[in-house]
């Protein structure tokens, strides 16, 4: 194999206060084993395999276009018909490639959750936040009382830090800001206390302080509630702070993979150095260009 073409990179600061380890488990929550999906004649995954530990976060990195949300949508059976899947995706043990529609439904939104990116689209303008938390809630739960609905909102709302629950049940979207709106999504998405979280760009369009605000909230929750996570970004920054494995794509591939501190410290594959070369850090050289994607 040729050597790595020598490029202008030195390991982002933030990667030195990286302090976690990946819990030890028997068997992983998810596997994804040799999956590939294809549009027609476009295949948009080819071939990929990878593993998310109970309690553990794997960051999925790559440039738009490199297959990270349709792996995603893969692993909750919502591609479009036309999709052509092949491979499997096990989760506890069990095949969801292999599931009925129904019994998929199931799952869907109770042990696997997601947050969509783009809250103020993924929202529906039109209805109250807390009854579009509830109908998370009445999915899976339809029989639920509406004094015990309620209350199960209310303390989604809570957990996520949504100033005034109580009064703000009936507000509508637009009334919340861009970062209480990505707070919304993830009560959608943790009410009913899922075993694997996957988070779609989910500080995308945040100002910095908004966006740290919600790392720290969704680390919290995983804490809390003992919560995997797939977290899919194209910003390594907020990879190296919230994951404990990185997985690396590039045209539908998954390149590198490995425990964080491991990849940005010493990357192997000539890609993941240019993905690094190419973020800007307090300690790049302003004389010195960054690395070129093209």
């Amino acid at each position: 194999m040729a050597s790595a073409p020598s490029l202008p990179y030195k390991t982002p600061a933030y990667v030195h206060k990286i302090r976690y380890h990946a819990p030890v488990d028997i068997a992983p929550l998810l596997t994804v084993d040799h999956l590939s999906i294809a549009f027609g004649s476009h295949r948009a995954v080819t071939d990929i395999s990878f593993h998310i530990n109970a309690g553990e976060t794997l960051g999925l990195v790559g440039e738009s276009g490199s297959g990270k949300s349709a792996t995603s949508l893969a692993m909750l059976r919502l591609l479009p018909p036309s999709a052509q899947v092949t491979g499997n995706i096990s989760f506890s043990g069990e095949s969801l490639l292999a599931l009925s529609p129904e019994t998929m439904r199931r799952h869907r939104g109770h042990s696997l959750a997601m947050i969509f990116q783009e809250p103020m689209t993924a929202l529906n303008p039109v209805m109250p936040i807390g009854a579009q938390i509830a109908e998370a809630v009445l999915a899976h739960h339809p029989q639920v009382s509406r004094k015990a609905l309620k209350e199960k909102v209310i303390e989604a709302m809570n957990q996520v830090a949504l100033p005034d629950p109580e009064n703000r049940f009936g507000d509508y979207p637009h009334q919340f800001s861009g970062g209480q709106r990505q707070r919304i999504l993830i009560a959608m998405a943790i009410v009913n206390q899922p075993r694997l979280l996957i988070a779609d760009e989910p500080t995308t369009a945040l100002d910095v302080t908004v966006q740290a605000q919600i790392l720290k909230l969704l680390k919290d929750l995983q804490v809390r509630h003992q919560l995997a996570m797939l977290f899919i970004s194209h910003d390594l920054a907020v990879v190296a702070q919230v994951a404990n494995r990185v997985a690396v794509m590039q045209h539908g591939n998954i390149v590198e993979q490995g425990p964080v501190q491991a990849l940005f410290h010493a990357p192997q594959h000539p890609y993941t150095r240019k993905l690094l070369a190419s973020a800007p850090t307090m300690r790049s050289d302003r004389n010195q260009p960054l690395a070129n994607m093209l």
